[in-house]
């Protein structure tokens, strides 16, 4: 049997342990996954209530609160909203984390400088990620401390030995967030950065490393990332097994990584994907609107009911 090997060579024993889970599941079975955007976590009910009890084997938890850079002032109720909602996120993990259940995080990052309302996107902010990656440039230096903030935030997870799917600058090939808006080499040298400093400088090597853009041009390199991802919204009530756009997606490297996709509007089809054998190894539906309106109450339970899907009840403890 082939050994996975991390990209970070201090990976900690269960983020290899997690790695090898994933790699031996390629083909075989696939990961259940749910974002949960609040702290509510309505999701985790509504699939309960639908399946009769079945949860998630991933649970996917937003960050975007623990921004050091939010500006309440000049921020809409909208907003201020969300950002509410998403507070104490963290303490939710820490219970998922009690379940045994796999975690991922997803930041929509407030710009480290000059944002108002949702900073995470471009055009609310007039960040220039370029300048991160030059030597004495504020935009540097407020990168840097948020990069440092963020992970004294993720450093107790690693002190208790729990694996973090780390999902970082998402949807990296898109114009809207801040991190992708200048081209994908300037998101690909952030990504390194942060890489760099989270691993060399924090010691967090519980983190496994995700990759998430199916473009080629921007790829952040074998050497610092375990799983190649992607985000794929069809259209609600389309179920598939996402064949044409793992195709796409392994085309971004030669190396044998592993395969996900790191968010889904309406649940790929598990029947098809046990006939194809795509090799996705988990999906994460995202939240709130979308996963009331994008999957049916019987869609969703013939695929938390399917052989081919690992649940957290049929998740092996892998910490």
């Amino acid at each position: 049997m082939k050994t996975y090997t991390p990209c970070n060579p201090q990976a900690s024993p269960e983020a290899r342990a997690v790695l090898q889970y994933l790699y031996e599941l390629r083909g075989n079975g696939v990961i259940t996954g749910q974002h949960t955007q609040t702290t509510a976590q309505e999701e985790l009910k509504g699939i309960a209530d639908i399946t009769g009890g079945a949860a998630p084997a991933l649970c996917g938890f937003e960050l975007l609160a623990y921004s050091p850079n939010i500006n309440y002032a000049e921020s809409d109720e909208e907003c201020l909203l969300e950002v509410e909602e998403n507070k104490n996120t963290l303490e939710q993990a820490w219970k998922w984390a009690e379940r045994k259940g796999l975690i991922t995080f997803t930041w929509h990052w407030f710009s480290p400088l000059y944002g108002a309302g949702k900073a995470f996107y471009q055009e609310k902010t007039a960040f220039d990620a370029r300048r991160v990656l030059e030597n004495g440039t504020p935009e540097r230096e407020a990168f840097v401390h948020d990069l440092d903030v963020m992970a004294g935030l993720l450093k107790p997870f690693a002190e208790k030995r729990v694996p973090i799917l780390w999902r970082p600058f998402h949807e990296a090939e898109g114009k809207w967030f801040w991190w992708g808006s200048k081209g994908p080499e300037t998101a690909r040298g952030l990504y390194r950065m942060m890489f760099d400093r989270f691993v060399n400088r924090h010691g967090l090597h519980n983190l496994i490393w995700v990759w998430n853009s199916p473009l080629k041009e921007g790829y952040a390199g074998d050497d610092v990332c375990d799983v190649i991802s992607r985000d794929v919204y069809l259209k609600a009530h389309n179920h598939s097994d996402y064949a044409e756009q793992y195709a796409e997606l392994k085309e971004i490297t030669t190396a044998d990584k592993i395969a996900a996709l790191g968010e889904t509007g309406p649940l790929p089809s598990l029947e098809k994907l046990s006939q194809t054998h795509i090799p996705w190894t988990w999906f994460m539906t995202w939240s709130k609107s979308v996963f009331h309106d994008m999957t049916s109450p019987g869609e969703l339970r013939a695929a938390y009911q399917s052989e081919y899907a690992v649940t957290l009840d049929t998740l092996p403890k892998l910490y």
